[in-house]
């Protein structure tokens, strides 16, 4: 999530250029439409990170230049990765007292309490509700995030290392652990958030009033529970990962 607000950062100076631009149509385009929907489907991938996406989404137009639209969607994300580190999730322990608050995205993690669990292959398969925001900086050009809230995430189990931050200080340490995809995703804030949530933060262009494609980063978040409990009395490993992405879009 913390690349996001320098995505926007970035995106910035178009939104300032954009209050010049007219809202009737251009090139073929018809003008801004109360209502947008598409059907998207997305890839993003580091090499040993891999995650697709189909999701369906419908956005309003708000006021009279229609420009900013916010709307909501259902998206299917599944995740395939390779040596991937899981590391302590709770905010209680990453966080210390108080980490479950919002205001727990300001404090530092306390390295010291954060053990790893190390999996050769996840694969999740996510189905969550999403939020959705978008500003048409033109009629060809447009800017979005959007973010899961609330769904469910089912998969296969694995099995993985697990690495205690101190070998001294827990016997497990080195030991394999089996550990099932965490069922229920919920968006609560920063280390709060439990399950697989899906981000992104982009740029569309739109070939035509049916066909877009959209650029950007998407920041993906899985969550595996172990078997039985482990180091501070703790069965829950987070892994995140941000990779560009690259998605096509019909517009209906």
């Amino acid at each position: 999530m913390k690349l996001l607000p320098l995505f926007f950062l970035l995106i910035l100076p178009g939104w300032v250029w954009a209050q010049t631009v007219p809202p009737e149509g251009v090139n073929g385009l018809a003008s801004v439409k109360r209502i947008d929907q598409t059907v998207d489907l997305g890839v993003s991938t580091n090499g040993e990170f891999t995650t697709f996406a189909l999701s369906i989404n419908r956005l309003h137009g708000l006021w009279q230049s229609k420009r900013f639209r916010v709307g909501y969607g259902l998206r299917f994300s599944s995740a395939f990765g390779t040596n991937t580190n899981y590391r302590t999730a709770p905010a209680s322990l990453v966080k210390g007292p108080g980490g479950e608050s919002a205001l727990g995205l300001f404090v530092k993690n306390i390295e010291a309490n954060i053990d790893t669990l190390r999996l050769p292959k996840t694969q999740a398969n996510s189905l969550n509700v999403s939020l959705n925001l978008e500003y048409a900086i033109s009629h060809r050009v447009d800017v979005g995030f959007n973010i899961d809230l609330i769904g469910l995430t089912f998969g296969p189990n694995q099995s993985g290392t697990f690495l205690a931050n101190s070998p001294v200080r827990s016997p497990l340490s080195g030991t394999v652990q089996d550990a099932k995809l965490t069922a229920f995703n919920v968006l609560l804030g920063d280390q709060s958030d439990r399950g697989s949530l899906n981000s992104e933060g982009y740029v569309r262009y739109r070939f035509s009033d049916r066909v877009s494609l959209r650029g950007g980063i998407r920041f993906i978040v899985h969550e595996y529970t172990t078997q039985r409990k482990l180091t501070f009395e703790n069965d829950r490993f987070r892994a995140s990962n941000a990779n560009g992405l690259l998605a096509v879009a019909y517009h209906f």
